[in-house]
């Protein structure tokens, strides 16, 4: 199965004081043992290294570059997706939702993909099914 990997469920699964710490552990470590394809955006991995950064420094930005960006298939944004999800994004005139998730909803959507490994209640309203479950 396709999974797309969103930066709420990589920073919960890095950051041992977040709140989904340990659900995240438990997914990451079932959807890396089970035949499936991890795919994360361009996009993703910026704003994921930018908080990863910011929080922790350059050696948490190292280790997941040697330790997790391995194993997952990027998928990079095209400029039409960007500018879809652009339009997306100004037309929902909805503060909380971002470029970032309207991306990486298009690409799903795009590419068949119906699950999301994520904690941000967005893929959820737009149809996706989120891991884990709850």
């Amino acid at each position: 199965m396709n999974i797309l990997v969103d930066t709420s469920a990589f920073i919960a699964m890095l950051y041992a004081e977040d709140d989904h710490h340990k659900a995240a552990r438990q997914c990451w470590i079932s959807i890396i043992n089970e035949d499936n394809t991890l795919l994360t955006t361009n996009y993703i991995l910026i704003e994921t290294l930018a908080v990863l950064q910011r929080r922790f420094g350059l050696q948490a930005v190292r280790t997941f570059n040697d330790a997790i960006l391995p194993i997952l298939s990027i998928q990079w944004i095209t400029p039409e997706i960007h500018n879809l999800s652009l339009a997306v994004l100004l037309a929902s005139n909805r503060r909380q939702l971002s470029l970032v998730d309207c991306c990486s909803f298009e690409i799903m959507r795009s590419m068949g993909i119906e699950a999301t490994f994520a904690f941000d209640a967005h893929f959820a309203e737009q149809g996706f099914t989120c891991l884990p479950p709850g």
